[in-house]
């Protein structure tokens, strides 16, 4: 498997989340690798989607999101899950992935769950085998494109973007 790198991470969002339909996260816990594998994705894409935390401008628990790719952004949902994304694209863009599920967790905070992440990953970096990355098995995979779930708040161009990927189960 090939560890991904910064390059992938400098990509757009919309680009990234369909790229990383099929894509592995890591994680260590307690010394030993857990791999998952991503079965959905959400891009984000700055302060022109009202969809996205950062339409708002910079806040204490937005500002990671202006970094540039390779990062997660790790927030709490409704006070009970926590939410992984990946921020993409150049420093100052504020976009990024939302993984909403894995391979046997879907939905975000199963997600989350399943792969304990917590607060204590806001800003970590992808780019180190520390204690989340991305690796990509070479393989080719194919995903159907849908509306994003769960943000009646955004404008109605917004809601209707195509901008859900989730992976196609072969066979």
């Amino acid at each position: 498997m090939k560890h991904l790198k910064q390059n992938f991470f400098r990509q757009g969002a919309y680009t990234a989340a369909q790229q990383l339909a099929g894509k592995w996260i890591c994680r260590r816990i307690d010394g030993k690798i857990h791999r998952f594998q991503i079965t959905e994705t959400e891009c984000y894409i700055g302060s022109c989607d009202t969809a996205c935390h950062a339409h708002r401008g910079k806040t204490p628990r937005t500002q990671i999101m202006w970094h540039e790719g390779g990062v997660c952004y790790v927030y709490l949902c409704y006070g009970i899950h926590y939410m992984l994304n990946f921020i993409t694209g150049s420093e100052g863009e504020a976009e990024g992935v939302l993984i909403r599920g894995v391979k046997g967790a879907e939905g975000p905070g199963r997600a989350s769950k399943a792969m304990q992440i917590d607060k204590s990953l806001y800003g970590e970096s992808l780019l180190t085998k520390d204690k989340i990355w991305v690796e990509d098995d070479g393989k080719e995979y194919t995903f159907t494109e849908h509306k994003r779930i769960g943000i009646g708040y955004a404008t109605q161009a917004d809601q209707d973007r195509l901008w859900r990927f989730v992976l196609e189960e072969k066979g």
